[in-house]
């Protein structure tokens, strides 16, 4: 049997594990970022986290949530919200759809420090908008299917992303340019304009949601 002889790039990683590699080295840019925005603030990088994710959220959410979307137990998420809610930053209320439930807010001074921890990361998006605009496309388009890829893995926490809102229409002009539409404005979405996390977001079902991310599958 013929040998192959080896040549410099045998070693190399498969592009796949670069990816991989590639976007956990730029997590750990962003973690940094918000570690020192939280050290500066007295708060630390998970309590950034929760009003980062309440940021623009005017129906609240339960604790149970925050703590499947910052992958902690309930009682460290608990501990979390009870120290912001110590701070003024956050408050509880009755949740709308159950009277008998919790839901979480920020308060004016906790929405005022999310938006700072926001602009405290624009180091990244600076970096991002200095791409070419085709560039900062084809990224974006491949996110989403990494995304729709992790989405059948389960492990991927909820997002209030265009293709899990009921306003989202795929497809609605196939072979166009723009195929899809979004019905809360009533006009064609470029892609360029899908959105990560949109504060109009109102969840699609189930069935439904499957079948959006399937378009990047």
């Amino acid at each position: 049997m013929d040998i192959q002889p080896e040549t410099p790039w045998d070693g190399t990683p498969d592009v796949s594990s670069r990816i991989v590699t590639a976007i956990g080295r730029i997590g750990g840019v962003l973690r940094s970022g918000v570690w020192a925005f939280a050290t500066a603030e007295g708060l630390n990088p998970a309590q950034v986290e929760i009003l980062q994710l309440l940021y623009r959220r005017s129906r609240g959410v339960r604790l149970t949530w925050l703590a499947r979307q910052l992958s902690i137990s309930s009682a460290s998420a608990s501990d979390s919200v009870a120290s912001l809610v110590s701070k003024g930053l956050l408050r509880k209320a009755r949740d709308s759809e159950d009277a008998r439930a919790t839901a979480l807010f920020l308060t004016d001074a906790g929405a005022a420090l999310a938006g700072r921890a926001g602009a405290a990361l624009g180091f990244a998006d600076d970096a991002a908008a200095a791409l070419p605009e085709a560039t900062q496309l084809a990224l974006l388009t491949g996110l989403f299917r990494l995304i729709a890829g992790l989405q059948q893995t389960q492990r991927f926490p909820e997002l209030r992303a265009c293709l899990s809102c009921r306003f989202f229409e795929p497809d609605r002009y196939p072979g166009q340019p723009t195929p899809h539409h979004c019905a809360l404005v009533d006009a064609p979405l470029p892609l360029k304009f899908l959105r990560i996390d949109c504060a109009e977001h109102e969840p699609a079902d189930a069935d439904s949601e499957r079948r959006n991310w399937r378009i990047f599958t």
